[in-house]
C-alpha cells in the first residue's frame, strides 16, 4: 500500500483496518471506509481486490454506488471488473428468474391465481414514489453524516465533549474533507439541520 502510495501522487486520509472475512457483507471497517468515501470524494483503496467483498450483492451495489476504488494488486480493475463481475452475478439472477416464472407458469397451469387484485388502484394513488425516494436519500445521507459527527466528538476528550459547539462541529467536518449534500463547506447552520433531522 505504501509503495502504491509513492509511485501514484496521492494522500493517505485515513486507514481502515478490516479483520473479518470478504464473504462477509457486515464489516463495520468497510462500511466506515465506504462511507468517508461517499461523503468527501475520496477513492477507497484496497490492497487485494478480492477483500473488497466475494458476496455478488454487494459486488452489484458496489457498481451502482459512487465511490470510486483501486485495488493496488490490480489497479486497471477498478469498477470496470466489478462490472464484470456484477455481469455474472446477473446472469446468475436471470436464471433463478427463469426458474421462477416457470414455476409460476405450472402453478397458473393448476388453476392458482396469480398477481395482485388490488395493482391498478396501488398504481393510480402511488404518486409520490419519486419524492420518496428523494427523501430517503436525504435521510440516508444525513444519517451517514450524524454518525460522521458523533465518532468525531467521541474523539474530543471527555471533559470537552459536552461544549462542543456548532461552529466547531462545522470545522472538524471541513478540515475532514466532508462537504454538504450540495457540496459546500460546513456552516453551523448547516450541521445544526442535520442534528435536528437526526434527533439531537
Amino acid at each position: 500500500m505504501a509503495e502504491y502510495l509513492k509511485s501514484n501522487v496521492g494522500e493517505l486520509i485515513t486507514e481502515y483496518t478490516e479483520i473479518q472475512s470478504g464473504k462477509k457483507d457486515n464489516r463495520p471497517e468497510l462500511e466506515s471506509a465506504l462511507r468517508q468515501c461517499r461523503l468527501t470524494g475520496a477513492t477507497l483503496l484496497i490492497a487485494k481486490l478480492d477483500r473488497l467483498s466475494r458476496n455478488r450483492s454487494f459486488l452489484m451495489e458496489m457498481q451502482d454506488s459512487s465511490v470510486d476504488f483501486i485495488a493496488v494488486d490490480m489497479p486497471e480493475a477498478n469498477h470496470f471488473t466489478v462490472g464484470l463481475m456484477a455481469c455474472l452475478a446477473d446472469y446468475e439472477r436471470q436464471l433463478i428468474s427463469e426458474r421462477t416464472k416457470a414455476a409460476l407458469q405450472m402453478a397458473k397451469a393448476r388453476g392458482v391465481k396469480l398477481g395482485n387484485p388490488r395493482l391498478s388502484e396501488i398504481r393510480n394513488s402511488d404518486t409520490t414514489a419519486a419524492t420518496e425516494a428523494r427523501s430517503s436519500k436525504a435521510k440516508a445521507r444525513n444519517q451517514e453524516i450524524r454518525t460522521t459527527i458523533d465518532e468525531m466528538v467521541e474523539s474530543i476528550s471527555p471533559e470537552y465533549r459536552s461544549n462542543v459547539s456548532l461552529r466547531t462541529i462545522a470545522s472538524m467536518l471541513n478540515d475532514a474533507g466532508y462537504v454538504t449534500s450540495r457540496g459546500k463547506q460546513w456552516r453551523h447552520t448547516s450541521v445544526n439541520r442535520v442534528l435536528e433531522a437526526t434527533g439531537i
